[in-house]
């Protein structure tokens, strides 16, 4: 038993998070589509996670409250970049320098909303579901009571 959990890779929090993977397993994607910039399908969710078959959408209009993590998401990012910008550029409003920030800061928004917007979907549910350890024993109790693999 202790070298089989040995042998598990499990994923870290923030690892996890980055790459848009279920809170519960740390392995299972939580979107269909890998891609964030494939507009047609790259808000489009798994109903189970593929791997523990956690479900995704705990009730209707959960994702309500994820326009709250991506204005945090979104005001952290701009100043970062506003911090990267004064160590390497210097501010200046005399050679027009922080306009020259805001237009670069507005152009990384729009490039990087997509992934963000998924971001805060999966940092959202992080919130409501933890990591659970021992979710494969679960699961193989659960297929054991219930052949046909329905999800609860």
């Amino acid at each position: 038993m202790k070298d089989e959990k040995s042998k598990i890779k499990t994923h870290n929090y923030l690892w996890a998070m980055l790459n848009h993977k279920c809170p519960r397993c740390r392995e299972g994607a939580l979107f269909c589509d890998s891609s964030s910039y494939r507009l047609k399908t790259f808000m489009k969710m798994n109903k189970n996670c593929p791997v523990c078959g956690q479900k995704t959408e705990l009730e209707q209009g959960f994702y309500y409250g994820t326009g709250y993590v991506s204005y945090a998401i979104t005001v952290a990012f701009s100043v970062s970049t506003f911090v990267a910008w004064w160590v390497l550029v210097g501010i200046s409003i005399g050679d027009n320098r922080i306009f020259w920030w805001l237009g670069t800061n507005i152009i990384l928004m729009l490039v990087f909303q997509p992934y963000f917007m998924r971001l805060s979907r999966a940092v959202w549910l992080s919130f409501f579901v933890s990591y659970d350890a021992g979710w494969r024993s679960e699961a193989g109790l659960r297929s054991k009571s219930d052949p046909e693999g329905t999800t609860y």
